[in-house]
């Protein structure tokens, strides 16, 4: 069973997110929203990619860390913060931590990606690389937080986090007031819940859809089957799409208010990652392309559309990228 107390969560609302871009707004400036004659070409329809691959950590995760971080109590903030990671959400806490002043602790399993392991550091964080993946991670987080008494920061269940994400939305739906469909990569959901918390207070009509990898669908599944679920295994190379357990905050909202739920291949999110290069000239990570592929997997449902395409995230490995590459030429 998924871990979490959704009933203790107060969901966020649009005004939240109004309040999370009055901080946001501080530190960050809009990022582009590309409207590319070569994408709409290459997908068949009306796309805007919003490029949150080009955020100072290169990912949209910065949002929430940013607006979690300006809401602590003093002495939360005294007693520092910790957390687990595949990456990005450890960014995003490491440069908001080294911005409010806060100690930062991140957690994040044996394999993760070395360059975001890298630059957590960078950013001021103390990195506990353990477990092989995500979940194994955060269950030692957890322990920490207990034994060090530091504020722990869930990925999923943090309103506050959610609030924060959707402050890209907010940026999509006033450039693009007629949008049709966003898509959103969804590793926890905290993504995709910001981003149908925005779409559906302005326009019911917007239609909210997510993707995650065929490898690790624990979230499809748990949206599908309106349960809990917890994966015993799985593989992506897509780490920001790579938890095994769906968290209850995120699932309650998605329940709500999210409209379909899609699985793309390991396949189609090393094509998108070489397709986005190659039309958009954008370089995205396998979390990053994904609403990409899904995108090209659905062109013949979305042609007539406007649609909003997420681009979460570009933190590839020069190894990956070469991968990705090579396979393209093979």
């Amino acid at each position: 069973m998924g871990t979490g107390i959704g009933s203790a969560y107060r969901v966020p609302t649009l005004q939240d997110v109004l309040d999370a871009r009055n901080v946001v707004r501080r530190y960050l400036a809009p990022t582009p929203l590309l409207h590319s004659p070569n994408v709409n070409e290459h997908l068949g329809f009306d796309a805007y990619l919003k490029c949150e691959n080009l955020q100072p950590i290169n990912a949209f995760k910065i949002r929430g860390g940013l607006y979690l971080m300006s809401r602590l109590a003093p002495e939360e903030r005294e007693r520092g913060v910790v957390t687990a990671s595949t990456g990005n959400h450890g960014q995003s806490i490491a440069y908001a931590a080294r911005l409010f002043g806060v100690r930062a602790v991140v957690y994040a399993p044996d394999g993760a990606n070395p360059d975001k392991v890298a630059a957590m550091r960078r950013l001021g964080a103390e990195v506990v690389l353990t477990g092989r993946d995500f979940d194994e991670a955060r269950l030692a987080a957890e322990e920490r937080a207990e034994r060090d008494g530091l504020r722990y920061i869930h990925s999923a269940n943090e309103p506050d986090l959610i609030a924060g994400f959707g402050t890209y939305a907010l940026e999509m739906i006033e450039a693009v007031p007629d949008l049709d469909t966003v898509i959103v990569p969804v590793g926890a959901g905290g993504g995709v819940c910001g981003t149908a918390i925005v779409m559906k207070a302005v326009n019911p009509a917007i239609q909210v859809i997510g993707v995650q990898s065929e490898e690790m669908p624990v979230v499809y599944r748990a949206w599908r089957e309106r349960r809990l679920l917890e994966l015993d295994g799985g593989m992506t190379f897509a780490e920001g799409l790579a938890t095994r357990v769906a968290f209850e905050l995120p699932l309650r909202i998605m329940w709500d208010l999210v409209d379909d739920m899609r699985l793309v291949s390991e396949e189609a999110l090393r094509t998108a990652i070489v397709h986005l290069i190659k039309t958009a000239h954008l370089l995205a990570e396998g979390a990053g392309a994904a609403a990409f592929a899904a995108a090209e997997q659905m062109r013949e449902e979305l042609a007539g559309r406007k649609v909003g395409l997420i681009v979460s995230g570009g933190n590839i490995t020069l190894d990956t990228l070469r991968w990705a590459l090579a396979m393209a030429g093979s």
